[in-house]
């Protein structure tokens, strides 16, 4: 019986999560206001091109 208790899985706690969260990955890296920042600047340009540039 003391074999399943070593053998059962850890429950999630918080501690886990946290730990899951900071591991660092390779990749780049982004900041998240640029994440923001990039859509709404391209609907800001788009509305400008179609106000301004575009005939009517």
């Amino acid at each position: 019986m003391s074999s399943k208790k070593k053998g059962a899985p850890l429950p999630a706690s918080s501690g886990g999560l946290m730990r899951f969260f900071e591991d660092e990955t390779k990749g780049f890296k982004i900041d998240p206001k640029i994440v923001v920042s990039m859509p709404i600047s391209l609907i800001v340009v788009s509305w400008l091109i179609d106000i301004f540039l575009v005939p009517r």
